[in-house]
C-alpha cells in the first residue's frame, strides 16, 4: 500500500532493551494496524516515521504520519467498543471501524497504554 502511494516509511530506533516479555503476534498485529491506518490516511508521495525509545519502565512505540489527521469531535470516539468509527482513506481506502479497538484491546492485554 506504502509504494502504491508513494509512501516512504523511516525508521528510529533508540532501544537499549534487549528483550521484552509480549504476544509477539498480539504486538505485531497491533503494529500492522496502526502503521495500515498511517498508510491510508497520508496523502501520496509522502513520509511517516515509526520510532522506538524508552523510559524506566517502558517501550515507547510511536507512529507519526502527516495525513488527513483527525476531528475533534472523533477523537474522543477512538479506541471504544460502544462506537463505530469509519472514514474513508486519502485514496478511498474503506476500514472497518474496528481496528482501534482490537489495537486498544491487544495493548491492554499487555497493561500498556494507547493513545492519540
Amino acid at each position: 500500500m506504502a509504494q502504491h502511494k508513494s509512501i516512504e516509511i523511516d525508521f528510529i530506533s533508540e532501544l537499549k532493551t534487549k528483550e521484552v516479555c509480549i504476544d509477539e503476534d498480539l504486538i505485531n498485529t497491533v503494529l500492522r494496524n496502526l502503521l495500515s491506518n498511517a498508510i491510508k490516511f497520508t496523502r501520496n508521495n509522502n513520509s511517516i516515521l515509526v520510532s522506538c525509545g524508552e523510559t524506566k519502565d517502558e517501550i515507547i512505540i510511536s507512529i507519526q504520519d502527516n495525513g488527513i489527521g483527525i476531528s475533534p469531535e472523533n477523537l474522543n470516539k477512538l479506541f471504544r467498543k460502544d462506537t463505530h468509527l469509519t472514514t474513508y482513506g486519502t485514496n478511498k481506502e474503506k476500514g472497518t471501524g474496528l481496528g482501534l479497538n482490537m489495537c486498544k484491546e491487544f495493548i491492554d492485554m499487555h497493561n500498556g497504554r494507547i493513545w492519540v
